[in-house]
């Protein structure tokens, strides 16, 4: 059944050289959830899942740095994982300062709050985390260098695999490459592409689709090279729900081989779909959000665990 989502109370959060936009539906004292948006998006994708949740949970989302209605800072070096993460824990500390949140991210949502939960400091702060397409990058800097090191021409041809399916962040990194596609249009023909290539449609057109884009590269250049060459042992004891696309075109299922090592309180959904989740599965989402927010709050026994272990595995 499809939920009409009301308007958000909207407020602003500060966090070092930025303004953050942030929305929030539902009772605040329902158990809080955080959404985080991946690239080129804003916090809109969220929407469809939100209007699944609102009634039963606190739903909360913000424009990440640059995105939306967040303002924009200056130089590549903002976009660190660092700043990243402390724009997290202020939207975290505006909207639930005395409850841990569950944390839902896609794609460089995912990429970037990997930085908080593996953080021993802020693991308190997060109840659970279900990530969809958005590996940590640390874990795949220390997965390739295993794979090549230990699989001799398997390892080989699935690197080279996973780097052929991310041909565009060599792009990004370009000098006026990526930013000035989306400043040439891109953004005009981005809904197109979304409904050709991942047989989605957004509900309304993102009004600041081209600001998106534009300034979002900057995640890439920020981070992607040194997570990948100077990779950091990054472990996190709280519990990750693991959504697998398995048609997704840009972060194969390779990526995830490992990842039992580094979050050893990992479930796994594999689900036949491509990259864009939020907008073609929202509903069935929705629901794994809540069965893995029930199953936690059970204590892991009973009733919860039975049911969820259904379609999930450890």
């Amino acid at each position: 059944m499809e939920h009409k989502l009301p308007l958000p109370r909207q407020s602003q959060v500060e966090s070092a050289d930025v303004t953050l936009a942030v929305y929030e539906w539902g009772n605040p004292e329902h158990t809080p959830i955080v959404f985080v948006h991946g690239y080129p998006d804003c916090s809109r994708v969220w929407h469809p899942v939100i209007a699944e949740l609102a009634e039963q949970y606190h739903c909360i989302t913000y424009d990440v740095r640059g995105a939306g209605q967040s303002t924009i800072p200056k130089g590549i070096a903002s976009w660190s994982f660092a700043n990243l993460s402390a724009d997290l824990q202020a939207v975290m500390q505006a909207t639930s300062p005395d409850r841990p949140v569950h944390l839902v991210a896609h794609d460089w949502g995912s990429i970037q709050t990997w930085e908080s939960v593996t953080d021993p400091d802020l693991q308190n702060r997060i109840s659970s985390y279900t990530t969809i397409s958005g590996p940590c990058l640390d874990h795949i800097g220390m997965l390739f260098r295993s794979q090549l090191k230990n699989e001799g021409f398997k390892g080989f041809r699935k690197v080279t695999s996973q780097v052929l399916h991310s041909w565009y962040i060599i792009l990004f990194h370009l000098p006026l490459l990526g930013p000035g596609a989306w400043q040439l249009g891109l953004d005009k023909k981005w809904p197109a592409i979304l409904k050709k290539i991942e047989n989605v449609a957004e509900a309304e057109p993102n009004p600041t689709q081209r600001k998106d884009g534009r300034f979002g590269v900057n995640l890439y250049r920020a981070n992607f090279l040194k997570a990948l060459f100077r990779p950091r042992e990054r472990y996190t004891t709280v519990p990750v729900q693991l959504i697998v696309p398995t048609g997704d075109n840009y972060a194969t299922v390779n990526l995830y081989e490992e990842l039992s090592k580094w979050a050893p309180k990992l479930w796994r959904r594999d689900l036949d779909a491509k990259h864009w989740v939020p907008l073609s599965h929202a509903a069935e989402l929705a629901c794994w959000i809540k069965d893995f927010e029930a199953f936690l709050a059970d204590g892991e026994n009973g009733e919860a665990i039975n049911q969820f272990k259904v379609q999930a595995r450890a």
